[in-house]
């Protein structure tokens, strides 16, 4: 039996995982900000009720999740929301708690499992991102730079600890029918100035729509983050969906263009001696 620790498993993705983890015989050790999901499975889930700011209480529910279990094999940092609107119109508070949940959260997980995954010489920790942190889209600009934060991060981190046992992926959802899009997990800035409306206004209103009608399955995102841990060589990056696999490729394309047309400029930037080493 692996014992999984998943922030935010009240709703949307992680009690998805948390659903398909139990299904699949293993125990949860589940973080959530009020009342738990009804998934009652003695001896199999244990409820945390943590507030993710609180650096005292995430510390307490690391010990906590090792005095329920004698190791954590799996950490998933999936807690978090979106905002939406222009840069212009979000406030010092809004950047602030939005990075404090989506970036220095997940970082403080991760720095605090570190000690006693390395003691296990083993361990897989995922960030659930975003395609936007990869491929970042109008409306979304303070969300697609901590989710891209967080990519940063798990890229760093999966080389410096490969050699004591840990994995490392970050997980890129498309668009999925959760309630991410639903009041209790998005946030909008107030009204966009009518200078984007044609841009962030058109993008966020067009964003209104899709709730519950994403093309993402929730539960078959779930199965296949199970199936990917028992993987022998699981991905540092994976996407998930067909809309986030398009939207990847069409990065990929316009940066290799950007970087071709490009080329000359930033070849010339290097002292004389050293160009012809390249």
């Amino acid at each position: 039996m692996k014992t999984w620790f998943i922030t935010g498993v009240s709703r949307g993705l992680g009690l998805a995982i948390a659903k398909a983890v139990l299904a699949d015989g293993d125990r949860v050790v589940g973080t959530v900000r009020g009342n738990p999901p009804d998934l009652e499975r003695p001896g199999q889930f244990h409820a945390l009720k943590v507030d993710m700011q609180d650096v005292s209480a995430m510390e307490f529910a690391v010990q906590k999740s090792f005095s329920i279990s004698g190791t954590i094999d799996v950490v998933v940092n999936n807690a978090g929301y979106g905002l939406l609107g222009a840069v212009e119109d979000s406030t010092e508070e809004e950047l602030r708690s939005l990075f404090e949940v989506n970036v220095f959260a997940p970082i403080r997980v991760a720095r605090l499992f570190l000690p006693h995954l390395r003691r296990q010489r083993s361990g897989h920790i995922i960030f659930i991102t975003s395609i936007a942190g990869r491929a970042p889209s109008l409306g979304a600009a303070l969300y697609s730079a901590a989710k891209h934060a967080v990519e940063g991060f798990a890229s760093s981190l999966a080389a410096e600890v490969a050699p004591t046992g840990i994995k490392v992926t970050a997980v890129a959802p498309g668009q999925f029918r959760t309630e991410f899009l639903s009041a209790a997990s998005v946030r909008t800035s107030r009204a966009a100035d009518s200078g984007y409306a044609e841009t962030v206004g058109r993008t966020v209103a067009a964003l209104g729509t899709v709730d519950r009608n994403q093309p993402g399955d929730p539960d078959k995102a779930a199965a296949m983050i199970v199936d990917m841990v028992e993987s022998a060589s699981p991905p540092l990056h994976l996407l998930l969906g067909t809309d986030a696999l398009l939207r990847a490729r069409q990065k990929i394309e316009q940066v290799k263009m950007e970087m071709q047309e490009w080329e000359e400029c930033t070849r010339g930037t290097d002292f004389s001696d050293r160009l012809s080493r390249y």
